[in-house]
């Protein structure tokens, strides 16, 4: 997480994360209020049928009654109670799995201060750039079907896209660009350091601003050889899997991912708060900040996804490598995503890399998010309502889980995905 945020940038910088905690009950590199009685309970039935063309084919009717926690963890109360305190923080949802079984869901704070509303285990939040990972895997699932190679060109005379974005002859280097280079931020430009084009034109399309950027943003560097995080890559990434489906990117990402694991809840979320949908919680900016001023709907496919912390936690245990659930990639798959590039080795395919452990971090106004694949057997999201500009906030946010985690507390025996 970056120490300090630009309006309107969803940021993460993965040479800036560097896992700066050490745990030291397992040796493990990670980076970086008033106490809720449980909420009340949910249930989601999956009755669908997978139609992907990946590998991780499911069928069959699976009920899964969520619940939240009933085994009471003081210290991860302790920790986001604190958090909460410290930062202003109106809600926080954090989901835990153990050995790929859901032993943690809980909610914390108001969800809606006006009116008052008591935060839920059903809420959705903006996950911001966690939507990368969504949008990374639906990618890796058209690679296991055969659909796509990471080798393939994006623009002109036989890429992907063609010409269908730009009015002008293509800058140096725009045709080299591959999937591959979108994947790892390694396109060559379109950085969100300054200037980001995902915050600029904020009344055009994605097309629209897919077509002005090509014309008026040249690269910075050749294609492969730096790293720069670049929201505005993934949004190109969302208009490959629609070219490629034929599909919305929403309906593709949801047929590829979403149904197949059991996931309904997840949409591509409003921008203003007249446009909040049901069961989303309520952004609060800070220090000036207006949550409610951005084209979240044109950043879907890089930072546009409202979900529950629950279904982040079940995309998680369907693609992290462990046993007990199969996952919807291959292992050869698995492992592409999970690698960097010769760039920046700590960055794969949507994921900041520490040895086996794989996490993110998203941020926008009225929004701090982390999701994390731990190879300890651990997995967590934790999302939020607001973000601060204090400089320890990203610190604290990932420091819930690890904080806790050192307390070695005592976890749900059973497994809240089911209960």
């Amino acid at each position: 997480m970056k120490k300090t945020y630009k309006a309107g940038i969803c940021c993460f910088a993965a040479n800036a994360l560097k896992f700066t905690k050490l745990i030291a009950v397992t040796g493990l590199l990670l980076f970086a209020s008033c106490s809720k009685k449980d909420s009340p309970s949910i249930t989601k039935t999956d009755t669908g049928t997978d139609t992907g063309t990946g590998t991780g084919t499911r069928t069959g009717t699976t009920t899964d009654t969520l619940t939240a926690s009933k085994v009471a963890v003081a210290a991860l109360d302790d920790e986001v109670n604190a958090f909460m305190t410290t930062y202003n923080v109106p809600a926080v949802s954090v989901a835990i799995t153990k050995g790929e079984k859901l032993v943690y869901l809980k909610a914390y704070g108001t969800s809606d201060q006006s009116r008052g509303v008591k935060a839920a285990i059903s809420d959705r939040y903006r996950i911001a750039s966690l939507s990368k990972q969504i949008t990374a895997v639906a990618i890796m699932r058209l690679l296991d079907g055969g659909k796509i190679k990471l080798e393939d060109k994006v623009f002109g005379d036989g890429g992907i896209l063609g010409k269908t974005y730009g009015t002008k002859t293509y800058g140096p280097h725009i045709t080299d660009i591959t999937v591959d280079e979108l994947l790892h931020h390694t396109s060559g430009g379109w950085n969100n350091e300054v200037n980001d084009p995902m915050f600029t034109n904020p009344t055009m399309t994605a097309a629209q601003l897919i077509t002005w950027t090509l014309d008026n943003r040249p690269l910075d560097h050749i294609p492969g050889t730096s790293y720069a995080y670049s929201n505005f890559g993934y949004c190109i990434l969302g208009r490959v899997i629609e070219k490629i489906t034929g599909q919305t990117y929403e309906e593709a990402v949801k047929t590829l991912v979403l149904t197949p694991i059991g996931i309904t809840d997840m949409t591509i979320g409003g921008n203003t708060l007249a446009q909040k949908l049901p069961k989303e919680v309520t952004y609060y900016g800070q220090d000036s900040e207006d949550p409610y001023a951005y084209n979240i709907t044109r950043m879907d496919s890089h930072g546009g996804w409202i979900a529950t912390a629950a279904d982040l936690a079940r995309f998680l245990v369907y693609i992290d490598k462990f046993p007990v659930r199969k996952d919807i990639l291959t292992p050869s798959t698995l492992n592409v995503m999970y690698t960097g590039s010769t760039a920046n080795t700590a960055y794969g395919c949507g994921w900041a890399i520490a040895g086996n452990n794989y996490a993110h971090t998203g941020s926008l106004p009225g929004t701090a998010t982390e999701q994390a694949r731990l190879d300890n057997g651990f997995n967590f999201v934790i999302l939020t309502n607001t973000r601060s500009w204090k400089t320890k906030f990203g610190y604290d946010l990932d420091q819930i889980f690890w904080r806790s985690y050192a307390k070695n507390p005592t976890w749900s025996a059973d497994d809240l995905f089911t209960k």
